[in-house]
């Protein structure tokens, strides 16, 4: 695929920082964290969330729709509204044979399941909801997608665990150069904040437990930092070949130049002390971009907070990355949105480009002695350069993307 240029034409957000790419943005390059204490777990272990704020389902896409959709189906729609409306798309005139819809998610629905699995334990199985499994099953994230825009292309989803938005992408520029498709919805969405789901990680020891400090908690790549604080979101983009946008005089937000992935196999949850699936990952989107580890300015970091994810990758960097690129970590302020988190960074990375400023790291007061990496405590120029995105996921999975400005 090198030399291959996907367009991005349009963005969608929802996360913790707000509903829409402008509160999200603002949040991020503002540096203000969402972490909270959450009433959800008030009896758990650790009671820290960043939760989407505000998000009125039934005002947003009717009562009856909303009521047939798990939460991670409802992110994704809102944001891909926006998208499709930023791409100046008008899917009612689009040739629905030739749109994709990929998109990334590490769960599917598990407060759908979780409230069923209530209602079988209280009130027997007559009474669960035959709505259960549409709700709940991962590819009905792109399946309500395609039904909601008239998309009857390729239709996936990218299970990869915390990289599945990135991988998504991939795929999705993917299926561009491979003239699948000449219009692909892409990107990720999560909403794992459940009780069972949260339970299960606190009992990993992977959050963390910075309770007395919620802003706090997650801080990347800082000396401080014990643990991941779990959100919750969907990012959306949408990408045409370069010459298809230009020919309808699209505005293009950004390219997708470049993508790389790898495994590490190494271990179920914890990434390779090396870095080494990570390193291939990097390697093998550079070389797609035609790029040299020399041509990054600028890293979206994956960027954790737990000890080990943000030392393999400050050292992967350090080693990689000869032009010592700045390096970023939005989850300081948006927490780890765990499957949709590659999609939502993506986004980033395209406003970054398209705005020249790198978003702050939030919380880092001390950055780590054990790494020696250009990390930005606060707002920045953006320096020349391919930028990276990179993400990781339990299973050792990894996957890059590099983009460039339009």
């Amino acid at each position: 695929m090198s030399g291959f240029e996907a367009a991005v034409t349009g963005v969608g957000l929802v996360t913790p920082g707000g509903i829409g790419t402008g509160p999200s943005w603002r949040a991020v390059s503002e540096g203000r964290p969402t972490t909270a204490l959450d009433p959800l777990l008030a009896h758990h272990r650790v009671r820290l969330s960043s939760r989407v704020p505000g998000f009125d389902a039934a005002g947003l896409l009717g009562a009856r729709r909303a009521h047939r959709l798990d939460p991670f189906v409802r992110f994704a729609l809102v944001a891909a509204r926006e998208a499709v409306a930023d791409a100046g798309l008008d899917p009612a005139t689009w040739d629905g044979a030739r749109v994709g819809v990929v998109l990334g998610c590490a769960d599917g629905g598990p407060v759908s399941v979780e409230e069923q699995h209530r209602v079988l334990l209280g009130e027997g199985p007559g009474r669960v909801s035959p709505l259960l499994l549409p709700m709940q099953l991962p590819n009905m994230l792109a399946g309500q997608t395609a039904l909601e825009f008239g998309a009857r292309g390729p239709n996936l989803v990218v299970a990869t665990a915390c990289a599945s938005g990135a991988s998504a992408v991939g795929t999705a520029r993917d299926l561009l150069a491979l003239g699948r498709c000449d219009i692909v919805l892409t990107g990720g969405s999560e909403a794992m904040l459940t009780p069972l789901v949260m339970a299960g990680f606190a009992q990993m020891g992977a959050l963390s437990q910075r309770e007395d400090d919620p802003p706090g908690a997650s801080r990347p790549f800082d000396a401080g930092r014990d643990g991941f604080v779990a959100g919750e979101g969907a990012g959306i983009l949408v990408l045409e070949r370069m010459p298809d946008a230009l020919a309808r005089r699209a505005r293009v937000r950004g390219r997708i130049v470049g993508y790389g992935a790898s495994a590490d196999a190494h271990h179920l949850t914890s990434p390779h002390p090396g870095g080494r699936g990570l390193e291939a990952a990097i390697r093998e989107a550079l070389a797609d971009a035609g790029a040299g580890p020399g041509e990054v300015g600028h890293v979206n970091a994956h960027g954790t907070s737990t000890p080990l994810n943000d030392l393999a990758e400050a050292r992967v960097i350090d080693r990689v990355l000869t032009g010592r690129p700045l390096v970023t970590s939005t989850k300081g302020v948006t927490g780890h949105l765990l499957g949709a988190a590659g999609a939502v960074e993506a986004v980033f990375a395209v406003l970054t480009a398209e705005r020249r400023l790198v978003p702050p790291t939030a919380n880092l007061t001390t950055l780590d002695p054990r790494m020696d990496i250009d990390v930005a405590a606060r707002p920045a120029p953006l320096p020349d350069g391919l930028i990276l995105s990179h993400s990781c996921g339990f299973g050792g999975q990894n996957a890059v993307l590099a983009l460039a400005p339009a």
